[in-house]
């Protein structure tokens, strides 16, 4: 399975009071993770974007298993958890330095038309792109 990996050094206005990560920080660190899954293939979302098309964030979850404190520095990992016609589904572990797992999430996009929000098949936009998913995704849709 293809994951990209992506370093993140915790900064001080991600954290609360307590010095822990505000927990909307995650989804920040998933788009990071996104991207730079994206990138690593070879690919470029914000060309996607100058061509008219969005990819929406249709369904989100995450899981916090341990805090993440502000000094740290945590991987993001990403990997293509599932592609098909419409959607693509994506699976996050943020982890600590020492590899532990302190969160998990999945979020499912799907890719519309800038103008209309239609929804509109990767395959029709750049089929090495829908090939690509296709081939790494971890399970079959």
């Amino acid at each position: 399975m293809f994951t990209s990996e992506k370093e993140i050094e915790v900064r001080y206005a991600e954290t609360d009071q307590m010095g822990v990560v505000y927990h909307a920080n995650y989804l920040v660190w998933m788009e990071i993770g996104r991207t730079s899954l994206i990138q690593d293939l070879g690919f470029h979302y914000a060309q996607l974007e100058k061509d008219g098309y969005l990819s929406p964030v249709t369904e989100l979850s995450v899981k916090y298993k341990t805090s993440i404190t502000y000094g740290e520095t945590v991987t993001v990992r990403t990997w293509v958890e599932s592609h098909g016609k419409l959607r693509t589904v994506y699976g996050y572990e943020i982890l600590h330095a020492d590899g532990s797992i302190a969160a998990t999430a999945v979020s499912e996009h799907v890719l519309v038309k800038k103008e209309s929000f239609r929804p509109v098949s990767l395959s029709k936009i750049d089929p090495q792109w829908d090939a690509k998913y296709a081939e790494i995704q971890r399970s079959e849709t």
